[in-house]
């Protein structure tokens, strides 16, 4: 997989540098540690709906008149660009993207393909812009380890299930990025999506502005303990190849990789630093996770919320620091925090939340109101008109509304629904000053 794009030469080809002659066409570029739009610095506090396709898609499950309602209703609070799941594979597994993309190798579900062109098309008459992610390390949409179960005939470890671990499911996923065959399909969807003509507004989806970025993935990791040490390598050949390749095909988009940052990198400073200095990766991405990485208890929220805020402020800090030795944009494109007490019902407190994203949105505006490297965040999640049909056994079925949490994930865990009043204010608030930027 040997993808080295010439990015002079295609601008040349274009007539100028790729910045130049998109600056004035919508689509979003970058320069130094800020994007651009317009000829305009571009910022933005955007939310993650992975389930925008399908909810856009007219089958079951799919719901147009919501979308439109939750798009709407998500320009009122001054949120204009959403993180967007863009490819789902495989059937059978119980806690998965159902109806996926892709039920099998190389075959398509055209109806949910549809879906996102709705959600494209209704997008663009809101200037609202997409981030969308091609893969996903985790077995909750299929992605690296599914494409591994077909190819090798043998189960998804999938570490839901008694039998397997997380770490032998990490590792069996990151198998993917050395995988020949695997790649090969991965990137003939990529292309056909890449070229896609969007049937509701007829244009192809390398030339919609819409497009923010492709992101290759959802949190990639070179896999877990010793065995990811040894994949470095590869792991960091994929990036550079991957986003190399789907710059190929598209010299209008930028392309991110979705890491998580240190957490997705082993905690190696140069592994995550050289992944993003790659000339292919046009920003550098991070997630930020209390509850999962243990910081924070909900359950004993006075006692672990403290140190906590300080150990996320500090996780954010260093990853500013990245950013500007990298000297690009960086997006802090995942964070989430359980309501009080952990409750999944949309009737309990969001104290701690509200703390929660109070100090987050605060410290990114702050550094992009100087100039800094920071140019927007994507919340984990919008839940929107969606409620967890069991809050109290909140396992995600088929036919159920989405909440934004992933199947895998209880349904309410990090949703942020649109009867939260004060999340709601905060984020409007914020919204409002980061948009203020873009002036």
């Amino acid at each position: 997989m040997k993808f080295r794009i010439p990015v002079l030469l295609i601008a040349l080809i274009m007539g100028g540098s790729c910045a130049d002659n998109h600056s004035q066409n919508g689509f979003i570029t970058v320069k130094g540690k800020q994007f651009f739009k317009d000829g305009t610095p571009y910022y933005f506090l955007g939310t993650n709906v992975w389930y925008g396709a399908n909810l856009g898609a007219l089958t079951e499950g799919g719901n147009r008149e919501r979308l439109v309602r939750e798009l709407d209703f998500l320009v009122f609070l001054g949120i204009k660009n959403l993180r967007v799941l863009g490819a789902s594979e495989g059937i059978g597994q119980n806690n998965t993207v159902n109806p996926p993309i892709q039920p099998e190798p190389g075959k398509i579900d055209e109806t949910i393909l549809q879906g996102l062109d709705f959600l494209l098309a209704k997008m663009a008459q809101r200037d609202m812009t997409a981030v969308i992610y091609l893969n996903n390390f985790w077995v909750w949409s299929g992605g690296m380890s599914q494409y591994m179960s077909w190819l090798e005939k043998v189960p998804v470890p999938n570490p839901f299930l008694e039998e397997y671990n997380w770490h032998d499911f990490m590792n069996f996923s990151a198998e993917f990025y050395n995988h020949e065959e695997a790649n090969r399909i991965f990137r003939e969807y990529v292309k056909n999506l890449v070229n896609r003509k969007n049937t509701v507004s007829g244009i192809l989806y390398k030339d919609d502005p819409t497009i923010m970025a492709w992101q290759l993935a959802n949190e990639p990791r070179p896999g877990s303990g010793a065995e990811a040490r040894k994949n470095f390598d590869v792991f960091a050949r994929w990036i550079d190849e991957t986003a190399g390749y789907i710059k190929s095909l598209d010299a209008n988009h930028l392309v991110s990789t979705g890491n998580e940052g240190l957490a997705g990198s082993l905690q190696s400073d140069s592994l995550y630093l050289q992944i993003h200095r790659f000339e292919n990766i046009d920003y550098m991405t991070f997630h930020l996770w209390v509850l999962n990485w243990s910081w924070y208890n909900p359950l004993k929220a006075v006692e672990t919320f403290p140190s906590a805020l300080q150990k996320a402020g500090n996780y954010i800090d260093q990853h500013i620091e990245f950013a500007h030795h990298v000297n690009k944009p960086i997006v802090l494109s995942e964070f989430g925090i359980p309501r009080d007490n952990h409750s999944y019902s949309p009737e309990s407190a969001t104290i701690y939340r509200d703390l929660y994203y109070d100090f987050v949105f605060e410290k990114i505006y702050a550094n992009a109101r100087n100039s800094g490297a920071f140019a927007g965040s994507n919340f984990w999640t919008w839940g929107g008109e969606g409620r967890p049909q069991d809050p109290e056994n909140a396992q995600w079925k088929f036919g159920d509304p989405f909440t934004g949490d992933p199947p895998q994930e209880p349904q309410g865990r990090n949703s942020v629904f649109d009867a939260d009043s004060n999340t709601l204010k905060i984020m409007k608030k914020y919204a409002l000053l980061m948009n203020d930027l873009s002036k």
